[in-house]
Order: structure tokens, then sequence, then C-alpha cells
């Protein structure tokens, strides 16, 4: 059975890259436009691991992931962080939310596929 990852990302056009990628490579892509939708499908979907936006649309990636991560039931799902902020300061304003890595677009497909597999591995 296909690992399940949530793909969090309001562009349909960085949504659709990844979830190419990663379907390609074998997993499962639950997609979420924002972090309203995002929280809703990790209570009905349960994912492996969440790939997630933090400037989104209604409820922004940081207070998703707070949110995520303060359940108890989620707690263990690997949450990284995908976003173009890129800025100092950015990374640990990511970890202190609640992600357990943080990637920067323009996404390098190599390494995002390599880190996947190293946080799924981790958690099993």
């Amino acid at each position: 059975m296909a690992e399940k990852i949530l793909l969090v990302e309001d562009n349909p056009q960085n949504r659709y890259l990844v979830a190419f990628l990663l379907e390609k490579n074998g997993y499962e892509v639950i997609s979420a436009e924002d972090g309203e939708e995002a929280l809703a499908v990790v209570e009905e979907h349960r994912p492996d691991l969440i790939l997630m936006d933090v400037q989104l649309p209604k409820l922004d990636g940081y207070e998703a992931t707070r949110r995520i991560k303060a359940d108890e039931r989620f707690t263990n799902i690997p949450l990284v962080a995908l976003t173009a902020h890129s800025m100092k300061g950015d990374r640990g304003k990511a970890l202190a939310a609640g992600c357990d890595d943080y990637i920067t677009k323009p996404v390098d497909a190599e390494g995002l596929l390599s880190r996947i597999k190293e946080l799924l591995a981790a958690r099993a």
C-alpha cells in the first residue's frame, strides 16, 4: 500500500508539479489548498507525511502546523514546511511552529524525495 502524503499548497502549478513528482515515485497524494482544509484532511485521512506551504489563505501554514502538532493523535506525522520563504529566520519560525524540516522552493526533486524517504523511515 502506498504511503499517503498530504500536500498543502494553494498555487495550482506548484501543487500539480509536486503531486506529479510524488505520484511518479509511488506515493499517494492528497491535496489541500489552505490551512483549514489541511486540518480536515489530516483528521479524515491520517497521512503518513505532510508537506505544508506556509503562506496560505484562510489559515496560514504556521498556524495549521501548530494545531496539527498540538493534537496528540498527529504529533508523530512528519511535517515539512515547503516554502518560498528563505529569508534569515524563516527556517527557525517554521521549526518553532512544529515543522520537522524546512525545504525551500523551487523544489530540488531528488532532495525532496530523499528527505521524504528519511522522514518516513524514521517514523516506521
